[in-house]
């Protein structure tokens, strides 16, 4: 009964998914419905119409000049991060949030020639789109399932339909976890199967949870388990949470690799042909 639960609950965002996916324009759906994308979108738009109050080239030619300079400049910063973002390989989420960062912080620097009052406020704007709106997580769910802590326990003791569970704990307010948000689906489309399975568990809705796993609610990144039966036999990060500012960026490779998925699927493949 857990399992089917578990199941039907995830259908509805995977529908919802792929409403979105095959929308004929799904960029420009994502970015009117999603109150982060569209304030963001609002906000650099709004640089035109700051731009009308800065003295025209017959007016100050010296002025004009320099900031036509100082557009072109953070254009070409721009992409040049941008480039290094995308060269990296790192998840769209990761790619989007830090490329929103880039652009806020170029744009500042070329409202600041027009007028350092107009680059406070729009600073202020900023400040004010963080508090209000959060960046969405990744809708696809490939083959993991959200679960609760409930939910686990019957999984991994009254239902062992599968030996091992990896289990994702996060905390769905914090930004590392939403940049993140993506790995767990797509590592479950390339290592699903009937010995191992993936699960999320959103410890910002059960923070009892996160006590009787170890992990901190406020640990700005996620926690990934891997249980074999009931008895945890690995976990991601290891260090202490103290320290956890310094951890690397999520990725599939980097979990691939500390969870040895290669070699479980092996392992199971052979099973499969004895």
């Amino acid at each position: 009964m857990e399992v089917a639960t578990a199941t039907e609950a995830s259908a509805p965002a995977a529908s919802g998914g792929a409403k979105r996916r095959s929308h004929p324009f799904p960029w420009l759906d994502l970015a009117i419905s999603e109150p982060f994308y569209f304030l963001h979108l609002v906000a650099f738009f709004s640089y035109f119409a700051a731009r009308t109050t800065a003295p025209s080239a017959e007016d100050d030619v010296e002025f004009h000049s320099r900031l036509i300079r100082r557009e072109i400049q953070a254009v070409l910063v721009f992409l040049v991060l941008f480039t290094v973002k995308i060269v990296k390989e790192e998840n769209w989420e990761t790619l989007i949030a830090d490329s929103l960062l880039y652009a806020k912080g170029l744009l500042l620097a070329v409202i600041m020639v027009i007028d350092y009052w107009l680059a406070l406020c729009y600073l202020l704007g900023f400040v004010v789109i963080y508090a209000v709106a959060q960046q969405p997580p990744y809708d696809g769910l490939g083959h993991t399932h959200h679960m609760t802590p409930l939910q686990l326990e019957s999984l991994l003791t009254e239902e062992p339909t599968t030996r091992f569970w990896l289990v994702e704990f996060r905390t769905s307010f914090l930004g590392k976890c939403i940049q993140a948000s993506s790995v767990m689906p797509e590592l479950s489309n390339i290592y699903s199967n009937k010995n191992i399975s993936f699960g999320i568990i959103d410890i910002g809705h059960f923070p009892n949870a996160a006590a009787k796993f170890g992990i901190s609610m406020w640990d700005h990144h996620p926690t990934y388990i891997l249980f074999d039966k009931v008895t945890e036999v690995a976990r991601f990060p290891e260090i202490a949470n103290e320290t956890k500012v310094f951890m690397p960026k999520v990725t599939k490779k980097l979990l691939c690799q500390h969870f040895d998925l290669d070699r479980r699927l092996i392992e199971y493949r052979s099973t499969l042909s004895t």
